[in-house]
């Protein structure tokens, strides 16, 4: 038994992240399948022929397409109001996935300097050696990104907010920018989600995740994905999974397909803790500084509010005090091994409250020239905000900030 109904338009996003799939199988099961299979075994030779060139529909081989991993596909496309998506093994498999299908030698890319630490390697290094020009410039300055435009600009790329310090760019003046000059915007959108921000509605021309994060919401598997036009997701990027293989197992694609049921609800509980210990970060003694779009002392607040649907997101940082680097450092330490209930972690975007030090974990391999340039001081923790109790969470990074 098969499930003929199609959904009918205009359902909301919730309702979307949990009813948009492939049809069930003829058992009609109610979860979506797991079809834990590296081959499919086919009718005849001339449908296996077919199939294999692209000309009839059909599943061949799971590296090239698999019936769990094409629903959270077509889940997450849904959510972000996209005419596709294609699942990637990790979220930096996503970001090489695009840059290969989309630059070659000679060409020039635009980056905010203040991107995740590996993001500003792949740009800034690996391709580099493939003759692909970056030129990293400030996340709010949207004249920086104007003056950096050359003739050979392909693609500017940005996060927002940027991890770990919160900074937020104004998605539709980037991609006005970049449409003026002939290229393609793509954007990060990891900490927001389609719940809180849909890049595409603002003129992005594509979305990345790391569905690790959010997406997944507890931790569990590696998952990444692009979102955007067939075009371009079927026609550009599908042949470089197939070629490639930074697929997305079916596995870890039916687990965070399973996520996605709860993104709704989660993050939104989860943005209203992270704004409670962002205020309370703001009254405590020994913080130079908390970075959270959903307080008005953030320097892009007004916009993070219009941008993400009024809410701040769920990773607060925050600057200790010191009269050193390698003081301010101490400090931070102490805070961190002070904890009895945050997890002390890399990760972010689980339900459990994740705490960390950017500058010798996710910003670690930069040199410290990069560092400095990208604000990541020896002093700033970065805390994404799970769902425990708020008190037990604020008491928690008490134990260190009171001593």
């Amino acid at each position: 038994m098969t499930d003929e109904r199609t959904l009918p338009p205009g359902l909301h996003r919730d309702t979307l992240a949990l009813r948009t799939g492939l049809a069930p199988s003829q058992h009609g099961e109610h979860s979506e399948a797991l079809f834990l299979t590296s081959g499919f075994v086919q009718p005849d030779a001339e449908t296996s022929a077919r199939r294999f060139a692209g000309t009839e529909q059909g599943f061949t081989y799971s590296r090239t397409s698999n019936p769990t991993v094409t629903s959270f596909e077509q889940r997450l496309a849904a959510l972000e109001g996209t005419e596709a998506a294609i699942g990637a093994s990790t979220g930096m498999g996503a970001i090489l996935m695009m840059c290969m299908g989309l630059l070659k030698a000679g060409d020039h890319v635009i980056c905010s300097r203040s991107v995740f630490g590996s993001t500003l390697n792949l740009f800034g290094k690996e391709f580099a050696k493939f003759g692909v020009e970056t030129t990293f410039v400030s996340q709010t300055d949207v004249a920086e990104w104007r003056a950096a435009i050359k003739p050979n600009t392909k693609l500017l790329f940005a996060e927002t907010p940027t991890n770990p310090l919160t900074e937020v760019c104004d998605i539709k003046a980037l991609a006005d920018l970049a449409h003026g000059a002939g290229a393609l915007l793509a954007v990060d959108n990891c900490f927001c989600t389609p719940v809180l921000q849909r890049p595409a509605e603002l003129g992005a021309d594509l979305i990345i995740h790391s569905g690790t994060k959010y997406l997944d919401g507890q931790g569990r598997v590696m998952a990444g994905a692009i979102c955007g036009p067939s075009k371009l997701i079927v026609d550009v990027f599908g042949p470089i999974v197939r070629t490639a293989g930074m697929a997305l197992s079916p596995f870890n694609a039916w687990v965070v397909l399973k996520g996605l049921e709860t993104l709704g609800i989660r993050m939104k509980a989860q943005c209203a803790n992270a704004l409670a210990v962002a205020q309370w970060l703001e009254q405590q003694p020994g913080i130079a500084r908390v970075y959270y779009p959903g307080l008005a002392s953030h320097g892009q607040h007004e916009l993070a509010m219009r941008q993400q649907s009024g809410q701040g997101g769920a990773v607060v940082s925050f600057d200790v005090v010191g009269d050193t680097p390698e003081a301010a450092r101490a400090n931070a330490f102490h805070v961190i091994n002070s904890t009895r209930v945050v997890s002390i972690a890399t990760n972010l975007g689980d339900t459990k409250t994740i705490v960390t030090h950017p500058g010798t974990t996710s910003h670690g391999r930069l040199t410290e020239v990069q560092r400095q340039a990208a604000g990541i001081s020896q002093g700033l923790i970065r805390v994404a905000v799970g769902l425990e109790y708020i008190d037990d969470i604020t008491a928690d990074l008490s134990r260190g900030l009171s001593t």
